[in-house]
């Protein structure tokens, strides 16, 4: 019996192309510059007022340890909603919304890589093309984010 098929956002971050959950983004926005946080980590770039609810921005290039991090006309913030906490994720460009049956996901090798393994549900086989499928809400609630639980004060 094959799963019921799942809905990904994909996005690049420097060479490779991932995929989130489709129902935790709750829009797509063209990257403004976001008001810093002092003492944040380098990855928070700060927040941003999104219709009157303030809302920290991560770039997962960053947190992922891209090499080069260039702002240009496709970086864009996609904004997630996971547990009811609005986080926005800036990512080099998003690519389309792509559904994947079950059987098109295998699960990741055991290895080091720039994405904390236990972030990774699976790859994603699309043609000749390899998408990572990203756990964007235990990745966004992780400790090592330091936005669970605590509101960031702007």
């Amino acid at each position: 019996m094959s799963g019921i098929p799942k809905e990904y956002l994909t996005f690049r971050l420097g060479n490779e192309e991932y995929g989130i959950d489709i129902l935790k983004v709750q829009e797509i926005r063209g990257y403004e510059e976001p008001t810093h946080i002092a003492n944040a980590p380098a990855f928070i770039k700060g927040v941003v007022n999104l219709r009157g609810v303030i809302v920290p921005i991560v770039d997962l290039r960053m947190r992922f340890g891209c090499e080069k991090v260039e702002y240009n006309g496709f970086t864009v913030s996609i904004i997630l909603n996971v547990k009811n906490r609005v986080v926005g994720a800036v990512v080099d460009a998003v690519s389309d919304v792509m559904e994947l049956p079950a059987e098109a996901v295998k699960p990741a090798p055991e290895m080091s890589s720039v994405v904390d393994a236990k972030f990774i549900t699976g790859l994603g086989q699309v043609g000749e093309r390899m998408l990572i499928l990203i756990d964007i809400e235990s990745l966004i609630l992780s400790p090592s984010l330091g936005l669970a639980g605590a509101e960031l004060a702007a």
